[in-house]
């Protein structure tokens, strides 16, 4: 499968407990850290759920 590269670009205060899990989940914690993943149904599910929150691209 391809590769994506998440970047977090906001902050996780104030945002509800399910959010700062999935982002904590994702590997991502701090605003501009990045990480690279497999892009699967289970990591598109959980970028979906913070986009908001998140920069996604092509690795």
């Amino acid at each position: 499968m391809a590769k994506i590269k998440i970047t977090q670009i906001k902050s996780v205060i104030d945002r509800p407990k399910d959010q700062k899990a999935t982002v904590v989940a994702l590997g991502l914690g701090k605003i501009s850290k990045s990480v690279e993943v497999e892009n699967t149904p289970q990591i598109a599910g959980m970028v979906k759920k913070v986009n908001h929150l998140v920069k996604v691209e092509e690795a």
